[in-house]
């Protein structure tokens, strides 16, 4: 068969893809992932119990502002990676800008406490565990993320990943500080951070395989 043929014939078949397909999509992932994280979280770690004591407090919900935030983005991003010819726009400086804020709030705070409080303001009681657990809790998430992308028509396969999982990431640490105890913006800086990059570098690996169509 001539290349002209074959393409006459792949265009002939070619139907027109509904608008939102992509959105969709994306937030079918979220409704099947985050359930699933929330019980991981439950069955594994399990709700802080001053929870109740913890809402009333501002820094409970800047920690959680912060990945929702970072998701919401994250979720814009991947949309638009999702799809060919689309550009990324500001998404990349505005996801930029919630950490740049996030690691100033955490140094001014540090540059406030008295020195014989830094080190727990880093490492918390969790260091050690906390990007772990948020790379635990995001494994739904990144394989359905995964999932809404591979049926779209995503061309740059490595940023598409990390998008997906740095989505998975985000909303994995959400789920994950309804557990966690700490409350200090350094520690969210660090350890948070790190946990929800785990599974955007897995994403950035994975995508050109996974994504492949």
């Amino acid at each position: 068969m001539r290349t002209d043929d074959l393409i006459a014939m792949l265009a002939a078949g070619a139907s027109r893809v509904e608008p939102g397909a992509s959105s969709r999509r994306l937030r079918r992932a979220l409704v099947w992932g985050m359930p699933c994280a929330a019980l991981l979280m439950a069955v594994f770690l399990g709700v802080r119990p001053d929870l109740r004591e913890a809402v009333l407090l501002p820094m409970f919900w800047l920690k959680l502002l912060f990945p929702v935030s970072v998701a919401a983005l994250s979720f814009a991003l991947a949309q638009r990676l999702s799809r060919p010819g689309v550009r990324m726009g500001r998404l990349p400086g505005a996801l930029g800008s919630i950490f740049i804020a996030l690691w100033l709030f955490g140094a001014a705070a540090l540059g406030l406490a008295a020195p014989s409080e830094r080190g727990e303001m880093l490492l918390g009681e969790s260091w050690n565990s906390c990007p772990f657990n948020i790379a635990l809790l995001s494994l739904p998430l990144f394989a359905t993320a995964m999932w809404a992308m591979k049926g779209l028509a995503p061309t740059r396969l490595s940023m598409a990943g990390a998008a997906a999982g740095l989505l998975a990431g985000a909303a994995g640490a959400a789920v994950y500080a309804l557990h966690c105890p700490e409350m200090q913006a350094p520690f969210l800086g660090i350890w948070y951070v790190a946990g929800m990059l785990i599974p955007t570098a897995a994403g950035a690996l994975a995508g050109p395989k996974l994504l492949r169509w």
